[in-house]
C-alpha cells in the first residue's frame, strides 16, 4: 500500500484507474492490478477532495473494500448499499463519476452522498445513518420474490451500528431466508480487539467452502440425534467466541465471519468471493483505519473526517503578494455560542445535564465533556434514546439539555411528543443546523423543524436573530418550566457581541427593529431567526417596518395584530418550509381573530432543496435580499391592480 503524507496539489497519474468507466473492468483484473488500482484510487481521492473539499477520512478507510466489492459483486445488478455515505467517494470514483468528483458538493455538482437519481450504482439514497441493513434486506426479499439471483450487500460502520434501527434490521434479517451480506466496517475499538493472525486465519476458514459444506452436512446428520444439533451449534458459537465477537451475531441468525484486515486486499477478495455464493444471512466483520494511507488523517481521525478545499499553489502565491488586509473581527459560530452557554449554565446550576447523539464535535460539547464529564452523555447514534433519556432525567428533577441537529431530531419525533411533551417535562432542545446547511444537501437541511414542532402542544419554540439572542434564548428555554426548543443555523451569525451574563430573553415578545416612515404602501416584515439579516436590508430599501419576531410559539399576538392594523401588507420570512411554518402561524392567528389582512408568506419551497453554498441556495429559493424584494414588489403590483 502506498502511503501519503500530503495531499497532491496536481492531478496524480492514474493510468489504470483512467482506463475504465464501468466497474465490470475490475472483475477481469488480477491481484497485482487490483493492488495498483487501490493505490491509484487512494491518490486520486486525496487529490479530488483537496480540490472540492468534503468527507475525507471515511473514504480513505474503505479504498480496499470498495475495490474488492466491485471486483467480486456484479454491480449494478448486485446491489451495494452504503450506510450514511461519508465513505462512498471511492465507490463514486469507480462507477463512472471520476472526473466529476472535483465538483462534488458544489452547486449543480455531484451529491455528497449516494443518490439514486445520480447513478444506477447508487442503489439507495442516504445521508442519515443506520438505514443500510433495512434497505438491503428489503432488496434481498424483493429479489427472492422475483426469483432473481442478484446479491445484496450492506456496508455499515461500527458507529452506525449503535443505532436501534440497525439492530431492528439485524433481528429481522437473521430470521428470514434472504441472501444478504452485512459488512461491518469497524474502524474503532468498540466491538473487538485488534486483528491478529489467528483471527484472520479463523475468518478465512469460517468462510471457506469446505468448512461451510461440512457445517451444512453436519447439520443434516446431527438433526437425527436428539439434542446433538443444539449441542454442536453451541460448541461452534463458543469456539468462535474465543477469538471473535461472533456470538451476538450468530444468536441473531447470521453466519459470522471475521474480523479480518480491511486493508488486506487479497483477504477481502477471497472472503467476499466465498461469501457471495452462500445462501442466507451472512455477516463479515472487517477492521479498518479511518484515513488509511494518509498519515496525518491516521493520526487525527476526527480532524480529518472532512476537509475544506485547498487553494492551488499559484493562487496561494498570488494571494501572498497582495498587501495584507486588516484582520476582520472574529465571529462566533452559533454552535460555539451554545457550547460556551452550556458550560456557563452548568457552573450556575448543578442540575444541568448535557446529552448528544454522537455530535460532540459538531454541536461543540467538547469543553463541556471535559469540564463536566459526569454530567455529559453521548448516547451514540441513538436520537430516540437521547430524547427519552432526557425525559427520564426530567422526571427526577434534573434539567437536561439535548443538543441535536434539526434533521436528526426528526428521528426522535415520537419520543419528543409521547415522552416529553405529553408529560410536560422540563427538557431543553438546542436545535443546531436549522435552515439550509449547504453542501450536504436535502438529507441535512433543517428545513422542516418549525412545521413539525409547532403542532406539538406544550412546546415553546424560539429562533434567534443573532448570537447574543441565541444565548439569551437558551437561558429562556432552560428556565422555562416545560419543553422548549431553540433553533439556530449552521455557521456564524451577523457578528453581534455575545454577553457573558445568563439573563433570559422574554418569551412571546417581538422586537421592533425599524418602523416605516414614508407615505407609500405600508409594509411590515415579520422576520423569524436568520431571516432578520436580509429583512433589515429589505426594510431599508422599501421603507418597511421590520419586526424581529423572536418567538415562533407562542407568537406575540399583540405585535401581529398591531402590524396587521397599521400596514397594507404583512410579509413573513422564515428559513423553513412555508407549509405549516411560522408564516402559517401568523395566518392562523389572523384567521382566529377574524382579521382581514394581506399576507405574503416567504420561506423554503414545497420541494427538497439541493446542495450548494447557503448563499446559492437562498438565492435559488428567493430568500436573499434580491429575491425577497422582488417577491414583495410583485405582490404590491397585484394589490394595486
Amino acid at each position: 500500500m502506498k502511503l501519503f503524507d500530503e495531499i497532491p496539489r496536481e492531478r496524480p497519474a492514474t493510468p489504470l484507474l483512467d482506463s475504465f468507466d464501468h466497474p465490470a473492468a475490475l472483475r477481469a483484473m488480477n491481484d497485482a492490478q487490483l493492488a495498483t488500482l487501490a493505490d491509484e484510487l487512494r491518490a486520486y481521492l486525496l487529490y479530488s477532495v483537496g480540490v472540492s473539499g468534503g468527507h475525507f477520512g471515511a473514504g480513505l478507510g474503505v479504498v480496499e473494500l470498495s475495490v474488492a466489492l466491485h471486483h467480486v459483486y456484479h454491480t449494478p445488478k448486485d446491489r451495494l448499499v452504503w450506510d450514511v455515505g461519508h465513505q462512498a467517494y471511492p465507490h463514486k470514483i469507480l462507477t463512472g463519476r471520476r472526473e466529476a468528483m472535483t465538483g462534488i458538493r458544489q452547486h449543480g455538482g455531484l451529491a455528497a452522498f449516494p443518490r439514486r437519481a445520480e447513478s444506477e450504482f447508487d442503489t439507495f439514497g442516504v445521508g442519515h445513518s443506520s438505514t443500510s441493513i433495512s434497505a438491503a434486506l428489503g432488496m434481498a426479499l424483493a429479489a427472492r420474490a422475483q426469483n432473481d439471483d442478484r446479491r445484496v450487500c450492506a456496508i455499515i460502520g461500527d458507529g452506525a451500528l449503535t443505532a436501534g434501527m440497525a439492530f431492528e434490521a439485524l433481528t429481522h434479517a437473521g430470521h428470514v431466508d434472504a441472501n444478504l451480506l452485512v459488512v461491518l466496517n469497524d474502524n474503532e475499538m468498540s466491538i473487538s480487539e485488534n486483528v491478529g493472525g489467528l483471527a484472520t486465519y479463523l475468518a478465512r476458514m469460517l468462510a471457506s467452502k469446505p468448512y461451510l459444506k461440512m457445517r451444512e452436512e453436519g447439520k443434516k446428520v446431527l438433526s437425527h440425534l436428539p439434542g446433538a444439533l443444539k449441542l454442536a451449534k453451541r460448541t461452534e458459537e463458543h469456539m468462535k467466541g474465543f477469538v471473535s465477537p461472533a456470538t451476538l451475531f450468530e444468536e441473531l441468525g447470521f453466519n459470522y465471519v471475521g474480523p479480518i484486515d480491511g486493508h488486506d486486499l487479497d483477504a477481502l477478495t477471497d472472503t467476499l468471493s466465498m461469501l457471495r455464493g452462500q445462501s442466507g444471512p451472512q455477516f463479515l466483520h472487517i477492521k479498518t483505519v479511518k484515513g488509511k494511507g494518509f498519515l496525518p488523517a491516521e493520526a487525527d481521525q476526527i480532524g480529518y473526517h472532512a476537509i475544506t478545499k485547498l487553494e492551488k499553489p499559484r493562487a496561494a502565491q498570488a494571494e501572498a503578494k497582495k498587501p495584507a488586509a486588516a484582520p476582520a473581527a472574529p465571529k462566533q459560530k452559533y454552535c460555539n455560542v451554545f457550547g460556551h452557554w452550556l458550560c456557563d449554565m452548568a457552573a450556575a446550576d448543578a442540575r444541568l445535564m448535557g446529552i448528544t447523539p454522537a455530535m460532540r464535535e459538531g454541536s461543540d460539547l467538547i469543553r463541556f465533556s471535559k469540564e463536566y464529564p459526569e454530567r455529559y452523555f453521548d448516547v451514540a447514534i441513538a436520537e430516540q434514546h437521547a430524547v427519552t433519556l432526557a425525559a427520564g432525567m426530567a422526571c427526577e428533577g434534573i434539567k437536561p439539555v439535548v443538543a441535536i441537529y434539526s434533521t436528526f431530531l426528526q428521528r426522535g419525533y415520537d419520543q419528543l411528543i409521547h415522552d416529553v411533551a405529553v408529560q410536560g417535562l422540563d427538557v431543553t432542545f438546542a436545535i443546531d443546523r436549522a435552515g439550509l446547511v449547504g453542501e450536504d444537501g436535502p438529507t441535512h437541511h433543517g428545513s422542516m423543524d418549525i412545521s413539525f414542532l409547532r403542532c406539538v402542544p406544550n412546546l415553546v419554540i424560539l429562533a434567534p436573530a443573532d448570537e447574543a439572542e441565541c444565548r439569551a434564548m437558551l437561558s429562556a428555554a432552560y428556565q422555562y418550566e416545560g419543553p422548549a426548543a431553540v433553533r439556530y443555523p449552521r455557521g456564524t451569525g451577523p457578528g453581534v457581541a455575545v454577553p457573558e451574563h445568563l439573563e433570559p430573553l422574554t418569551i412571546g415578545r417581538a422586537e421592533t427593529r425599524r418602523r416605516a416612515e414614508g407615505d407609500g404602501p405600508r409594509i411590515a416584515l415579520l422576520a423569524f431567526g436568520s431571516m432578520n439579516v436580509p429583512a433589515a436590508e429589505v426594510a431599508e430599501a422599501l421603507d418597511a417596518t421590520h419586526l424581529n419576531m423572536r418567538t415562533i410559539k407562542p407568537l406575540d399576538r399583540d405585535a401581529v395584530l398591531t402590524a396587521a392594523a397599521e400596514h397594507d401588507l404583512l410579509v413573513t420570512l422564515e428559513e423553513n418550509v412555508v407549509a405549516g411554518g411560522a408564516g402559517s402561524a401568523v395566518n392562523e392567528l389572523l384567521h382566529a381573530e377574524n382579521v382581514a389582512a394581506s399576507v405574503l408568506n416567504l420561506g423554503l419551497p414545497d420541494s427538497f432543496v439541493e446542495h450548494g453554498t447557503p448563499e446559492e441556495l437562498l438565492h435559488d429559493c428567493g430568500l436573499d435580499v434580491e429575491g425577497i424584494q422582488a417577491a414583495i414588489e410583485k405582490r404590491l403590483a397585484r394589490l394595486q391592480r
